[in-house]
């Protein structure tokens, strides 16, 4: 192993001698170099390999490439790039192949080679990695397209690109996103040769020498795929991504209407293809060009655009009426609000029938419970709490399971300070199960602060308790205790929480907040605060380092404190916590004692 490892320094000499003649480095930092080199070197020539040491070494010789490029900037020197650059690319070309040879699964090895041979310009290279990644690697098609994006985009090569496609659809003969990116690559290179031509009539030169074949030009290679695509690749929204990919390009006009017919004829009963069909009318605009518009008249023609828009969407939904139908529609009506407008008529109207959109659906019973929402945020934005409050009744009869339906007509009626609002709260607990309605018993014991008399709030607090599941009366808890402090003060928050400390489950939170109210107090007793402090530690003492650690400082900082007690709480911690806490706590107790923390 020491001789193939001396081998390898001896043959990085010649590099690092010109690296010193020409001034790029002192010896001092040629020694360096040797030293770090070696040890990397070492690393890699033993029996049990590591991937993270090839990895450093890469970055190494990486940091080194990018230091001679700045120090070559700096220098205006650019010669002698053979015996120095090309050297040491060389030998990160040899790791990365160890590497993915060792470590053939790992594609980030293989993406990061391929990252590094972009960057350096290695395309001799680049052509082998990608040959050899595809080899192995022929199941992931995101693979296939960047070889094939490179060999149209870098090497100009459209030939190759295309045979790199075919290949991968042999693979893969229904993926949708392998004929999407080979459509596209068709129709770029069409373009790309309409352009030549263009160049070569406007210099009046013979294309006789060229072949310009008009069908590839007009882009027939890309409908051919994609009539071969519609027959293996099922679904509307392959339909819609090739042809957003078409309209990108001015000269496929009859490619486009082919795809628009297929859509039509396979999938007239998809809310997907009306969505188009009908958003299609936003682009269509007018027709007549005007030499002068005023603001009225692109307002008026704006509004018959969403007119005809929504003139489709109805009928769509008479012709599919479905949640999804209707969702396409009302998310129209919704991006159309949010977008900004200086005139206040163009507002309006799309507010009113947005609103109008959202009633159709609720009459039809096919609002989604996620629409429901919306609706509601919608009325509550413009101020129409009455209409809110009636909407949230019929959403929680129609999703009578859901919290969030619930909680957010409570919100409605307490904002519109109705008298029903503890009838709809009991309606809300009698129809869920208790499991999951934490944010109702926390928004009703909220509204009971504001509202109720102390004893009420209190038998509320009381209730919800027993009421709601272990896990999430911890938080109830909590906040039962932070509003006795609040309303009832120290002596009654302190009998609370012994009476809470008898039923488990407990959070951190709940023993310190206990903590600080004591911590509050003008005569803070040391003998309370070890009492909670034990506590907390006999639920937590094995899971949180910081508590040991605030115990030891509340010792050493309490005017009746004992420092005395630390060495036995550090013993215990010790004893107590698990794992990796434990180094966590003897490294935060050794600052304590030294004073830094």
């Amino acid at each position: 192993m020491a001789e193939r490892v001396e081998q390898r320094l001896e043959d990085r000499i010649p590099e690092l001698e010109q690296l010193e003649r020409v001034g790029l480095f002192t010896r001092k930092e040629i020694r360096a170099v040797l030293k770090k080199a070696s040890a990397l070197e070492y690393k890699i020539q033993r029996r049990a390999l590591r991937k993270e040491d090839f990895i450093n070494y890469i970055q190494y010789e990486i940091n080194l490439l990018e230091l001679i490029k700045k120090r070559r900037a700096r220098t205006g020197y650019s010669f002698k790039k053979d015996e120095i650059e090309y050297s040491i690319l060389h030998r990160v070309h040899c790791l990365f192949n160890r590497a993915t040879g060792k470590w053939k699964d790992d594609v980030q090895l293989w993406l990061s080679h391929v990252a590094f041979c972009k960057k350096w310009n290695s395309k001799h290279q680049l052509s082998k990695v990608f040959s050899t990644m595809l080899a192995i690697h022929p199941d992931k098609p995101a693979l296939w397209i960047m070889a094939a994006k490179w060999e149209m985009e870098t090497r100009l090569s459209s030939e190759s690109a295309r045979r790199l496609f075919l290949r991968a659809l042999r693979f893969h003969p229904e993926c949708p996103k392998l004929y999407q990116e080979y459509f596209r690559m068709e129709l770029m290179h069409a373009e790309k040769q309409r352009k030549e031509r263009k160049e070569f009539e406007k210099a009046k030169m013979d294309l006789g020498e060229f072949d310009y074949s008009e069908e590839i030009l007009n882009g027939e290679m890309a409908r051919i795929i994609y009539r071969d695509a519609a027959q293996k690749v099922k679904g509307v929204e392959f339909h819609l991504a090739v042809l957003s990919i078409a309209k990108l390009f001015a000269f496929t006009q009859d490619l486009q209407k082919e795809i628009l017919e297929s859509l039509q004829t396979k999938y007239a009963d998809d809310p997907l293809t009306w969505d188009y069909m009908a958003r299609r009318e936003l682009e269509l605009g007018s027709l007549q060009s005007t030499g002068h518009t005023t603001k009225r008249m692109k307002v008026s023609e704006m509004t018959q655009r969403e007119e005809r828009c929504c003139a489709v969407f109805e009928e769509a939904v008479r012709a599919v009426p479905t949640e999804d139908m209707w969702k396409c529609y009302i998310t129209f009506c919704l991006e159309r609000y949010k977008r900004k407008t200086n005139s206040e008529e163009l507002k309006q109207k799309r507010l009113d029938r947005t609103l109008s959109v959202f009633s159709k659906a609720h009459e039809s019973s096919l609002l989604p419970e996620a629409l429901y929402k919306q609706w509601l945020q919608l009325l509550l934005e413009s101020s129409l709490l009455e209409k809110a409050a009636e909407v949230v009744g019929a959403a929680t009869k129609r999703f009578s399971l859901s919290v969030e339906m619930w909680q957010m007509r409570l919100q409605v009626l307490i904002q519109l300070k109705s008298d029903n609002v503890t009838q709809c709260f009991e309606e809300a607990i009698k129809h869920l199960e208790s499991k999951g309605t934490l944010p109702l018993w926390t928004l009703w014991v909220e509204w009971s602060e504001d509202t109720n008399s102390k004893e009420d709030t209190d038998a509320l607090y009381q209730r919800s308790l027993r009421a709601t599941t272990p896990a999430e009366s911890v938080t109830m808890k909590e906040k039962y205790l932070d509003w006795t402090y609040r309303s009832g003060g120290y002596k009654k928050v302190k009998k609370l929480f012994t009476s809470l400390c008898e039923n488990r489950p407990f959070s951190l939170d709940f023993f310190r907040k206990m903590i600080q109210i004591e911590k509050e107090q003008e005569s803070c007793k040391m003998l309370h605060l070890r009492e909670y402090y034990e506590r907390a530690l006999r639920e937590f003492g094995s899971t949180d380092s910081d508590l040991w650690v605030d115990y030891v400082k509340e010792e050493l900082s309490h005017p009746h404190g004992k420092p005395e007690n630390c060495g036995s709480i550090h013993w215990r911690a010790m004893k107590m916590l698990q794992g990796d806490l434990v180094e966590d706590f003897v490294s935060k107790y050794t600052l304590l004692q030294t004073g830094h923390l």
